[in-house]
């Protein structure tokens, strides 16, 4: 489903250059739960940038689904975002004034899709992810867990093929941010791909495979034993 070879992203700090991935490669098979996680620095969400194409790296070549997205350009680049991958943040980025529904609803008609069906699509998602009896809540009345799932639905509702995490549970609490992995789990059950950044030791054993980064690069790759 994505396939990494040597990418490298550096950003420029007055005269000097920090170079945060260094000739990273990295290959995620179609339907996998992967974890990346490492010390805080070590490059881990600036991997999911790249991967996700919110970001640029400085060379290196990414192809996602057989499609080689280096070399697509700007609008290209944000119709393949937009339609085949979803997204989920420390942030829920929710929008206070609209419902939980309204807001899984906004994105499915920004892509154009008729009201209709993208009000079909968000109920669905809702339902996945088990908020079925709080479509119709403000953000405001819904614990922090909630609201991260409503995320969730978000990224789900026009089927992506790929869900990026970045550090998905780091602002809930133990009990929370469980609910919120096991909403993950069971996508990934259903076949969904996933690629998490996580800094929780016990939420990356949960998933197929951990890679670990230091200093911009993969120190560790391995399969968790189930």
């Amino acid at each position: 489903m994505i396939d990494v070879k040597n990418l490298t992203k550096s950003y420029k700090s007055g005269e000097s250059v920090l170079t945060v991935l260094k000739s990273l490669s990295l290959f995620v098979p179609k339907g996998q739960f992967l974890a990346i996680t490492g010390r805080s620095g070590s490059g881990k969400s600036t991997l999911l940038y790249q991967l996700g194409l919110l970001d640029h790296p400085n060379t290196g070549d990414i192809t996602i689904d057989g499609v080689d997205v280096s070399s697509l350009d700007k609008d290209a680049r944000t119709t393949f975002r937009l339609n085949k991958l979803g997204y989920v943040f420390q942030d829920y980025a929710l929008i206070p004034e609209l419902s939980a529904l309204e807001n899984v609803l906004i994105p499915l008609l920004m892509q154009g899709q008729e009201r209709a069906l993208a009000e079909d699509a968000a109920r669905k998602a809702m339902e996945r992810i088990g908020l079925a009896e709080k479509m119709n809540n403000l953000p405001s009345q819904l614990s922090g867990g909630q609201q991260q799932r409503v995320s969730i639905a978000r990224a789900i509702a026009h089927n992506p093929q790929i869900i990026f995490a970045d550090e998905p549970t780091a602002n809930l609490d133990t009990e929370t941010s469980d609910s919120v992995l096991k909403a993950f789990l069971d996508l990934h059950k259903q076949g969904q791909t996933i690629v998490m950044v996580t800094h929780e030791p016990e939420y990356a054993k949960m998933t197929d495979r951990v890679v670990v980064l230091s200093d911009g690069k993969i120190v560790e790759d391995s399969l968790n034993k189930k």
